[in-house]
């Protein structure tokens, strides 16, 4: 349980960095985060795989590109869904969702499954 809700705060933290970042993202209160945190969570969880199902033509005749789209999508239905989150456009869905994932991978990273810090040490080598 632990892990779940230690990784819903890395996710809204990275949500709400996006937010800083690009423009056509914005909230309005802490609480929109939270909540488009989880919400997002739910729509990647249970209605991402199938619409990967669904558009799997689309995506093998642009190489997995396509992905970025339905990641945009995702974000965007995740702001129509949740007052006080608001995607404005489709680069911004885009461009927001793509930041989005990187800002997640490298903020997780830092977090095992049990919801625990992991400190990564760098050794150096020597010859």
């Amino acid at each position: 349980m632990r892990g779940l809700v230690v990784r819903w705060l890395v996710t809204a933290f990275a949500l709400w960095l996006t937010g800083q970042i690009v423009s056509g993202i914005q909230f309005h209160g802490l609480g929109a985060v939270f909540v488009a945190a989880v919400v997002l969570g739910i729509f990647n969880a249970f209605l991402r795989p199938l619409v990967l199902v669904f558009t799997l033509p689309i995506n093998l005749l642009t190489l997995g590109l396509f992905t970025f789209v339905i990641n945009g999508f995702m974000l965007w239905l995740t702001s129509e869904v949740v007052k006080g989150f608001e995607v404005h456009g489709f680069w911004s869905a885009v461009f927001g969702a793509l930041l989005l994932s990187a800002f997640s991978l490298a903020l997780s990273a830092f977090v095992s499954d049990s919801g625990r810090i992991q400190y990564i040490y760098l050794e150096r080598i020597e010859r």
